[in-house]
């Protein structure tokens, strides 16, 4: 069964929006963009040799227009600082070969030469470039005019060269004047550095893009926080980011072990540093470690004579080295070329690519998270500032005009659904009334609780005093289980067991002992909690070998949250339980079939699935990408969700074995209901708007060729994608006279706020919908976009059928912020990615140095869950 990959056209909007709920005046950070479609463009490609940085590049650039007016016409380009370089005017002629000469020193210049000394080596020190320009083609905005205006023919592409060539132009000035990393810019003039611990600092920027909207081009722009590479000395830098490395300057003679020599190496791999024993300032990137120690080295100079590292630097420069036992840093694979760590500094504005720690993550977040008013005047300042988009001439020399005023709009408030609770509880149901839309389960009972008969508990470490509060926990865990309609019996299957933390660094130590309670149980164990003393890696081995190896649903918590036994902290610590063992904490009073009566039937089951993958962090080359798939397995409630997980190459975005998982998950619904659903709807995390098109091509085709199992099968399908890191910011708009408004200017918007028109695609069918009450910081609310729908879904319908799943959540009594299926896909994702992290991961490591993989290997598959496991949500 095969789909004809050109008959794919993503889906159209297929009305003129929704019209549900009362109306709420919003501003977004939009900012409308107004070109001439008339205006010609002149696209020059650019060839630089010897190769340029990026930098160099640009410095060459600003050199060749100051230098050559009457030859570019007197135009003021703009360029990406790699080949592309765009003109308002036509130069004189279609291919220009110039030469630009730049005060940079060669790597040459390192090797000691007998007559050089600095003074003279300054001035002739110069590097020749030659820079080659030839016209690739001319164009102009009409295409773009007409795929923004209603009235244009549905096959125009979105022409990508022109709104690439205006992106450049709107970033060129932003780019002179701050540190450019992807869409966003950095600059220490937004309110400066912030130390963050670890020779990491914080800087502030913001984020820039265009997009195509259905008020015409709109320049988003948002404020973002990034981590980056202090810039100090390279020791003072090791000092701070390296705990064995505190003491360094009090032990000048200390060298590093082998272990400890891979540590820094890691640390300072790639990391670009200056020298400052020299007057030019020359940058490197720092390429590995010498072998030996600093005083152990030797290099030959130019005439092949063997000279002492330490001597050289004496003779030279009359310095004498300090830390004589570390080694240097080398900066060239080829050559040999030295640099004693204490003569480098870390070049400023490099990004910081490794994992933060908690501490770290946090300070960023922090640094990020403004409220509403004053994440908008941040914004405002960067479209007013010195170093925004608008602040340079390339605007008005590219007939542009930005707006510096925030796009008004008008959004709409659904309303909350009323909920179904327990029936054993004095509370059956209700309606999230506040304005948080939370609601609490005091005398109420979870929808519906399980019975956990069979139960234990382990503990890794903590003091005297903290375990002798584990009685006490259990007790009381039990209590407000019941209270919640959750059966916990007051008796384990065994007595507490109390290891030392250390267990959790043994792998084999801690499967044994998981094995032996298990025995212990007689094999029978329906839940294990563990209580830590604090944070632990060993945790992703503790939750592997319980799910993979022994076969036990588990519930971790940390002992510091035991000391303040809070009912609040119970009843998440149940709710979680409960749902792990096959509960369900709440319902829709309304059910589906009951709210959308056009499209669900009470007999005729649906099936909502929600995919993601999660990658490795950036600095991880090798690590495999975790795939997850999920589905609904009951109908009309669609709240408990079945989960398969596989590993696939590294990076790689489209599921790979889309189709297998999506088979067995509807093997597990037939299974269940004793039909199959007469409908998919299938919410996909995490693609990028590049993607799009490839993803809906090839995971649309894998989920038809599982359903094609099944003969005469071939239920509607709705595709949609869900996207939660956009830039895209409501805010309430503090003018709006209306009197319904209640909100204190300074607060979110509220949950329920859907936006379907004006800063949304001019075609196709997306929506903004902000589901959840942002406590901290701005909300983000979350961008849906419907790539295929065969099930031909209103604006209202699918927008309500979204909001009402976000209430079902099963860990909290909140609406959450990502409708549910995209959630746990996210989560049990998650949990794939945790399998592949070994505690002991020496098994794992494998000297990346030597080798430069062309292709990443071949994914190590997922260890299997147990039968017993496998079908209940553990990952949640």
């Amino acid at each position: 069964m095969s789909v004809k990959p050109q008959s794919l056209v993503v889906a159209r909007r297929p009305d003129s929006g929704g019209v549900e709920g009362p109306v709420i005046s919003l501003l977004a950070n939009h900012f409308l963009v107004k070109f001439d479609p008339f205006h010609r463009i002149f696209h020059y490609d650019v060839e630089i040799s010897p190769y340029a940085s990026k930098e160099v590049a640009r410095m060459i650039k600003q050199k060749l227009v100051n230098d050559n007016s009457v030859v570019l016409s007197g135009a003021l380009p703009a360029y990406d600082g790699r080949k592309n370089l765009y003109s308002p005017i036509e130069f004189q002629s279609d291919r220009l070969e110039l030469f630009i000469s730049l005060p940079i020193p060669s790597s040459k210049s390192l090797l000691p030469s007998e007559k050089s000394n600095d003074v003279q080596e300054k001035n002739q020190q110069s590097k020749l470039f030659r820079v080659n320009i030839k016209l690739v083609s001319k164009f102009d905005g009409k295409e773009l005019s007409s795929y923004l205006s209603k009235e244009g023919d549905d096959c125009i592409p979105l022409p990508q060269d022109y709104l690439h060539a205006l992106d450049v132009v709107l970033r060129e000035s932003p780019t002179e004047k701050c540190i450019p990393i992807g869409r966003s810019l950095y600059s220490s003039s937004m309110g400066g550095t912030k130390e963050v611990g670890g020779g990491v600092v914080g800087l502030r920027g913001f984020f820039q893009s265009l997009r195509p909207t259905q008020q015409g081009l709109a320049l988003n722009v948002d404020f973002s926080v990034t981590a980056f590479h202090e810039s100090i000395g390279v020791i003072p830098y090791l000092q701070k980011r390296l705990e064995f490395l505190r003491d360094l300057s009090q032990r000048k003679t200390r060298g590093l072990t082998g272990e400890e020599r891979k540590e820094v190496e890691k640390a300072l791999k790639n990391i670009r540093v200056f020298v400052c024993h020299r007057e030019t300032v020359q940058r490197y990137r720092v390429c590995s470690l010498t072998e030996e120690a600093t005083e152990n080295l030797w290099f030959p100079d130019r005439d092949g004579k063997k000279l002492r590292l330490v001597n050289y630097f004496k003779e030279h420069y009359n310095y004498d080295i300090q830390f004589r036992n570390l080694p240097c840093l080398q900066i060239s694979r080829r050559k040999l070329c030295y640099l004693p760590m204490e003569l480098c500094v870390i070049c400023e504005g490099q990004k910081f690519l490794g994992k933060l720690s908690d501490d770290q993550t946090a300070k960023i977040l922090k640094m990020g998270c403004q409220r509403p008013r004053e994440r908008k005047a941040i914004i405002d300042r960067v479209m007013a500032g010195p170093v925004g988009p608008t602040s340079g001439v390339q605007g008005r020399e590219f007939k542009l005009n930005v707006s510096r005023e925030m796009t008004r709009l008008t959004g709409r408030i659904l309303q909350p659904p009323k909920l179904k609770l327990g029936n054993g509880g004095y509370i059956r149901d209700l309606i999230p009334s506040r304005i948080d839309r939370q609601w609490n389960l005091l005398d109420s009972h979870v929808f519906e609780g399980t019975r956990i008969e069979r139960w234990g508990l382990i503990s890794f470490g903590g003091s005297a005093d903290q375990k002798s509060s584990i009685p006490k926990f259990m007790n009381q865990l039990s209590q407000r289980c019941e209270q919640l309609g959750i059966f916990l019996n007051k008796n384990v299957v065994l007595s507490p067991q109390f290891e030392p933390i250390q267990v959790l660094n043994n792998v084999s130590t801690l499967e044994s002992k998981l094995k032996k309670i298990y025995r212990a149980a007689s094999n029978n164990l329906q839940l294990l909690i563990c209580v830590m003393e604090r944070k632990h890696k060993g945790y992703a081995d503790f939750k592997r070998i319980a799910e993979t190896s022994v076969g036990v649903v588990t519930q971790c918590c940390l002992y510091q949250n035991l000391g303040k036994l809070s009912s609040q902290f119970l009843a998440n610590l149940a709710l979680k339980i409960n749902a792990k063992v096959g509960g369900s904490t709440v319902a829709l009073y309304n059910t589906l079939p009951s709210q959308i009566p056009r499209l669900f039937q009470v007999d005729e089951p649906v099936i909502f699935m929600g995919a993601d993958v999660t990658h490795p962090h950036p600095l991880d080359d090798f690590s495999p990408s975790v795939a997850a798939v999920v589905g609904s397995l009951n109908w009309p409630a669609a709240n408990k969700y079945v989960s398969r997980m596989r590993s696939q190459t590294h990076r790689q975005e489209i599921i790979q074995d889309l189709s297998a998982m999506v088979g067995e998950i509807l093997d597990d619904f037939n299974q269940e209901l004793s039909k199959l659903p007469k409908r998919i709807v299938f919410f996909r995390d995490g693609v990028s708007e590049t993607q799009f098109f490839k993803v809906l091509q090839e995971e649309l085709q894998a989920i038809r060729t599982a359903c094609s199992k099944y003969p005469d099968y071939k239920p509607p399908i709705t595709f949609a994608v869900v996207q939660k890191r956009h830039h895209t910011r409501l805010f309430p708009n503090e003018n709006d006279q209306n009197p319904n408004r209640n909100q204190q200017s300074d607060e979110n918007i509220p949950p329920g706020t859907v936006v379907d028109t004006v800063i949304t695609h001019p075609r196709e069918f997306d929506f903004f919908l902000c589901s959840h009450w942002g406590v901290k910081g701005t909300s983000r609310p979350t961008h849906y976009h419907v790539l295929w729908d065969e099930n031909h879904f209103t604006s209202d319908e699918l927008q309500k059928l979204v909001y009402n799943l976000c209430f079902t959540f099963v860990r909290c009594t909140k609406p959450v912020s990502l409708v549910p299926p995209a959630y746990y896909a996210h989560l049990a994702a998650y949990r794939g990615r945790l399998y592949l992290e070994r505690s002991d991961s020496s098994a794992l490591t494998r000297n990346a140095s030597t080798i430069s993989r062309a292709t990443p290997p071949k994914a190590a598959p997922l260890p299997k869950l147990r039968e017993n496991v496998k079908n209940l949500m553990f990952y949640c």
